[in-house]
């Protein structure tokens, strides 16, 4: 049992984050389907990557803003840009092409178009400018943690609710959590914002989950379901909503 645990642990720190989790057990599609209960635990980790580094970048003197990028910028590269690398290619699919395959093909695409690059750069001037708004760094660590784990929990709801767009890819290799470790992924999800949040915590899961129900809603209506780069657009707007929670909740 205690194996397993590690088992899926490991396998859910490989999928969303570029950390050395070597597994001596060959894992697949059944594995990463069940490993998905972890999801939220690594968001957290990454979210409290991104806090250390802000605490000590305010210890070094730099102001809020500047401290907030070097923030993002730990929590990128644990991440290997992959959920922003998602969100880009969904802006330049859904932005630019006619047709469901035209979309699709776009977004397998490994060049950047201008929708893709404005994608970006409003999800990192928004997730910057919450962090540089809450300022103090125990509030901007509460943030992170929480915005980190509600993002990953998004995903394998997504995983579940959603058909797969494409029959290869990303997506397909994850294949389809069952209910039950879905549901398991949002209970942790919420157990650990609301003990990070307290009373903002329930803001905080419904801007969250705002996000995740427009990304989804568009995904459905331009490519009749989600893709790898669909979980990355529905983390980053599901984080981008709790931090917005946390701002104005402050």
């Amino acid at each position: 049992m205690l194996a397993d645990l590690l088992h899926d642990c490991k396998v859910a720190l490989a999928f969303l984050t570029r950390l050395p989790a070597r597994e001596v057990r060959p894992w697949g599609a059944a594995d990463l389907a069940a490993s998905v209960p972890w999801f939220p635990v690594v968001g957290a980790l990454v979210g409290l990557a991104g806090a250390i580094a802000y605490a000590l970048a305010i210890w070094a003197g730099l102001p809020p803003l500047p401290a907030a990028t070097v923030a993002l910028g730990a929590t990128i590269w644990l991440t290997g840009a992959l959920h922003e690398d998602g969100l880009a290619d969904v802006a330049d699919g859904f932005g630019g092409g006619r047709t469901r395959d035209d979309k699709l093909a776009i977004m397998r695409d490994p060049r950047i178009g201008s929708y893709g690059a404005l994608a970006l750069v409003l999800a990192l001037l928004a997730r910057a400018g919450a962090l540089a708004a809450l300022a103090e760094p125990l509030a901007v660590a509460a943030a992170l943690i929480a915005a980190g784990t509600v993002s990953r929990a998004a995903l394998p709801v997504i995983m579940t609710a959603l058909p797969q767009a494409r029959l290869d890819g990303l997506a397909a290799s994850a294949g389809q959590p069952h209910p039950l470790r879905a549901a398991a992924a949002v209970l942790i999800a919420a157990l650990l914002a609301l003990l990070l949040l307290g009373g903002t915590a329930l803001a905080a899961l419904v801007a969250g989950a705002l996000g995740v129900l427009a990304v989804a809603l568009l995904a459905r209506r331009q490519i009749a379901g989600y893709t790898g780069d669909v979980l990355g657009a529905v983390q980053q707007l599901a984080e981008i909503g709790v931090l917005f929670a946390a701002v104005a909740a402050g």
